[in-house]
């Protein structure tokens, strides 16, 4: 008796399960509204991309073409330079505890060639100081501490090769941006003269250009801001990993030589 009174609720219940699912199907297929919600949305999501999209093309072009495109290139040519100096640094970063621990073991099993090799095969500026110093070591510590010193000079020219452009178009942004301005608002002021009134409809336009020159040039200004900051990070960074590591490599072949 028992288990035909589970059995018999167990059917109710799936009887009811049923019931609902086919009624939502149901209500679904009757309402195209409730069946679209889902579609509706990605359409909207999609309608405000490609508005957003429009409206900056829009102002751009309401901008006038000649300081926006000259503001439009600072950003192109501040992202490249960017773009090749964060690559060029990234590749620049090497492991100097791992590659001092290398050394090291290099000069106490097989000398100072096979040290050499080791630096020659590893890539990143730590590795090249390292060389020009242990191919000078023969001529006594001095003249490799100096070679040390010298070369990390050129590797730090390197790392810094093109960052002041970036400098540059950071401050020519905006400047540009402002220089629109005033044009702008000559362009106002001599509207109301020819027309001897002063009327919103004359002087919109100007100033409209004017806002608009202004906001893209310090767009591209705090564009550009970011990226510069995180490259001068980024070098000091491995100045500072060159300056540790060539003060271990000297006394590293102060004990060698003893």
């Amino acid at each position: 008796m028992r288990k035909l009174f589970v059995a018999l609720v167990a059917s109710i219940l799936m009887t009811g399960f049923s019931a609902n699912a086919n009624t939502i199907n149901l209500v679904t297929a009757e309402n195209p509204v409730v069946s679209s919600i889902a579609q509706e949305e990605e359409d909207q999501a999609s309608e405000e991309s490609v508005s957003f999209t429009q409206e900056l093309k829009t102002r751009f072009i309401e901008g006038g073409p000649g300081f926006m495109g000259i503001v439009l290139i600072c950003l192109i040519l501040g992202l490249a330079i960017s773009i090749e100096r964060i690559i060029f640094l990234n590749l620049a970063t090497t492991n100097t505890q791992k590659l001092t621990q290398g050394v090291e073991q290099a000069l106490a099993s097989g000398g100072v060639e096979e040290a050499k090799d080791l630096c020659r095969n590893t890539k990143g500026p730590v590795a090249s100081i390292f060389y020009q110093g242990l191919d000078r070591v023969d001529e006594g510590v001095e003249s490799a501490e100096k070679a040390v010193v010298a070369y990390g000079g050129v590797q730090m020219g390197q790392l810094e090769k093109n960052v002041s452009w970036i400098s540059l178009f950071i401050a020519l942004a905006p400047m540009l941006g402002f220089m629109g301005t005033v044009i702008g608002m000559i362009q106002a002021f001599d509207k109301i003269e020819a027309a001897g009134d002063m009327q919103p409809s004359l002087v919109a336009g100007g100033i409209k250009v004017a806002l608009l020159t202004t906001v893209f040039g310090l767009v591209v200004a705090i564009i550009l801001q970011v990226f510069y900051n995180y490259i001068v990070a980024k070098i000091d960074s491995i100045v500072n990993d060159m300056e540790d590591a060539s003060i271990t490599l000297v006394d590293i072949l102060v004990a060698h030589k003893k």
